[in-house]
């Protein structure tokens, strides 16, 4: 089943104007977006360092680190996480220092919702573009196109369980906690109590190992742990 490519990604908005940070919030979560934002430069470059976006919104003047240091320190440290600067400095000395610092694109205050979103588009496109697929035994999926296949036979999916496939499927043969699930799959206001986790991985195992009869299991339940997909 192919998704628009906007849907299933993990945005880090990091922004000292409350107001903005929550329409740009609110925002994408309205175009499927899992949102997380922060309002200090170090807690923003600290946890950009350690967790796993697909795009971060990035203010240059902020509390404690501002931007441009921001970018340096994570490119420095070979974080490739397409970078879209905001800032309400637009002359071209500005642009030119933010894209020489690691930034992939520079879009200046005041703007629209549908261009920042634009140029959002965009970065994960670029980011996609030559992206292989990925694999696990007789599975295969596109992260260009988001199909799924088995055996040769497409499978269905909806949002949800085509993201937490995905996430599986680029940590393969390793364990995958509900921690790092709920970090990557939804935003920090998800309640990591639920039982969401646990209802989506069996609706995957009856659409992928279930209706494969002939085919290897693929899902693990590591008890105390998490979950693995191993081939």
């Amino acid at each position: 089943m192919i998704f628009d490519i906007m849907v299933f990604m993990r945005v880090l908005v990091v922004e000292d104007q409350f107001a903005l940070a929550h329409t740009i919030k609110t925002g994408l979560e309205d175009e499927k977006f899992a949102v997380d934002v922060l309002h200090n430069g170090k807690e923003a470059y600290e946890q950009a360092s350690v967790e796993e976006y697909d795009v971060i919104i990035l203010d240059r003047m902020l509390p404690e680190m501002d931007g441009i240091t921001i970018c340096q320190k994570l490119r420095a440290e070979k974080v490739f996480i397409p970078i879209l600067m905001l800032t309400a400095r637009s002359t071209a000395d500005d642009k030119v220092e933010g894209l020489d610092a690691g930034a992939d694109d520079y879009l200046a205050k005041p703007f629209s919702f549908n261009e920042l979103l634009a140029r959002i588009r965009s970065l994960i496109r670029r980011a996609t573009t030559n992206e292989p697929t990925l694999q696990v035994d007789s599975l295969v999926i596109d992260p260009k196109t988001h199909i799924v296949k088995r055996a040769e036979k497409e499978i269905t999916l909806t949002a949800k369980e085509y993201q937490l496939l995905e996430f599986f499927m680029r940590h393969p043969n390793q364990i995958v906690t509900r921690e790092q699930i709920t970090n990557h799959v939804w935003d920090y206001s998800h309640d990591s109590m639920s039982n969401t986790i646990e209802v989506l991985v069996k609706r995957l195992r009856e659409k992928i190992d279930k209706a494969f009869p002939n085919e290897k299991l693929l899902f693990q339940t590591i008890r105390g742990m998490g979950y693995k997909v191993a081939g």
